[in-house]
């Protein structure tokens, strides 16, 4: 959800790409369906920070609530930030349980991503 946050309402000043140390292979159909809801198409897939190993980034931004303790070090270039949230895949309840918790984490992320991301221009 971060990607096509910073992607669609940041767009103009930055580009975002998104991976991760334990990549599912798809992106949650409850990130899909909470990103629509705020008139995002999203239309990325679930990829392993490997791929992006040498590559240089301005920033480097985790966001999983366990990656600051898992993943300490970028070996990339790029000044490394760390703005956790809950990862909401791993929530149980019903699918509409799930899908608020999936809306809490997209606002918040849309609110802390963004207003980071406004101070590093």
């Amino acid at each position: 959800m971060a990607e096509a946050i910073v992607n669609h309402f940041a767009g103009d000043r930055w580009t975002a790409f998104s991976a991760g140390s334990a990549p599912t292979g798809f992106v949650h159909p409850l990130a899909l369906q909470a990103l629509a809801e705020i008139g995002i198409q999203h239309h990325g897939e679930s990829k392993s920070v490997e791929i992006f190993r040498g590559q240089s980034f301005d920033q480097v931004i985790t966001v999983c609530g366990d990656a600051e303790p898992n993943c300490p070090v970028w070996l990339g270039k790029g000044q490394r930030m760390h703005i956790g949230f809950p990862d909401p895949a791993r929530v149980e309840g019903s699918p509409a349980e799930v899908l608020a918790v999936f809306r809490q984490v997209r606002d918040v992320m849309r609110l802390r991503l963004l207003e980071y991301l406004k101070t590093t221009i």
